[in-house]
């Protein structure tokens, strides 16, 4: 008797045993799922909010950080090809003047200027917002300071400015206008490809590339283009007024050295933004007004572009 009760309460000891390490084992797994599930929350948490985060950053609710409690310059970037909804554009520009201007700690403005042209609309709009914020308030100077190019277009905007400072090395002028194309009637012979196009409209095809040229189509875009070169030479005499060096090359469409800019008078001295910042303006601050893009904005702009294309729109017309 005394043998097989020790038996059967080992077994039992055995079984309350295992029962006992089954239970401790299958606690342990809910635990580690708990705290794998609540470290699992807290880093999607995390990744939402920052994900949040970047999205108010890119519609622009946080803020562009343009509010300077104390004195400062004004620093207003221009750079790359000027045309609607691209990388310089009127409407961003002029955003940019604006705040500049209503900034009340703003003692001067720089227009730091690096692009080698483009619209000439765009460039007239800016070119005419300039002039009439300097009247608005003529006790803050706008000085025009060009990096690596400041041709065409972007000399157009530069001649609205109170004075133009260069690197000796910069590239500035090109004051002209072009309208470019290619025509593929020869290579269309070549090939036997034969051109059908009906119009409505006797100039609609006007400098269509698949037609030969007609030299009164020709004629009537060479005098558009005379037109508005005739508008950027009267810009370019007002803005520099007597200290334009004007020759017959000054409106050719030839670019010069920034060095050799100031001694025609399209430039007024060599000095960089810092510099102007620092010795005209006397305010070292530079605070940076520059328009910049939310995600929203260059979807639709690229959204405009796409469908300007899709409907057949050219702009081919530049200030280059």
């Amino acid at each position: 008797m005394t043998t097989e009760g020790n038996s059967n309460n080992n077994t039992n000891n055995e079984h309350n045993w295992a029962q006992s390490s089954l239970e401790k084992i299958a606690l342990s797994g809910l635990a580690e799922q708990k705290s794998a599930r609540r470290w699992s929350i807290f880093f999607k948490s995390l990744t939402f909010l920052y994900l949040f985060f970047l999205l108010l950053l890119a519609i622009g609710w946080l803020g562009d950080g343009k509010a300077p409690s104390g004195a400062h310059t004004a620093l207003i970037d221009v750079k790359g090809v000027i045309e609607a909804g691209g990388e310089v554009n009127a409407d961003s520009v002029m955003g940019s003047l604006n705040d500049a201007y209503e900034s009340k700690g703003t003692k001067g403005i720089i227009l730091r200027i690096n692009s080698p042209g483009g619209s000439p609309v765009q460039a007239g709009i800016i070119n005419e917002e300039i002039k009439r914020q300097k009247k608005l308030h003529p006790n803050i100077p706008v000085y025009a300071v060009v990096e690596d190019i400041c041709a065409s277009g972007g000399y157009y905007i530069a001649a609205a400015a109170d004075k133009i400072y260069v690197d000796k090395a910069s590239i500035v002028g090109s004051i002209g206008v072009l309208m470019d194309g290619y025509g593929f009637t020869e290579a269309m012979k070549k090939v036997g490809v034969e051109r059908r196009l009906l119009t409505a409209g006797e100039n609609k095809a006007m400098l269509d590339p698949f037609s030969p040229v007609n030299p009164q189509h020709q004629a009537y875009a060479q005098s558009m283009l005379d037109e508005i070169h005739e508008q950027f030479k009267t810009v370019v005499r007002e803005g520099r007024g007597k200290r334009l060096k004007e020759t017959a090359e000054t409106f050719s469409g030839l670019f010069w050295s920034g060095e050799q800019s100031i001694k025609i008078g399209l430039a007024d001295a060599l000095g960089s933004a810092d510099y102007v910042a620092r010795e005209v303006i006397k305010q070292e601050e530079i605070v940076d007004f520059t328009y910049q893009d939310t995600v929203v904005d260059r979807f639709a702009k690229r959204l405009g572009a796409s469908m300007a294309e899709k409907i057949g729109i050219s702009r081919n017309m530049q200030l280059r």
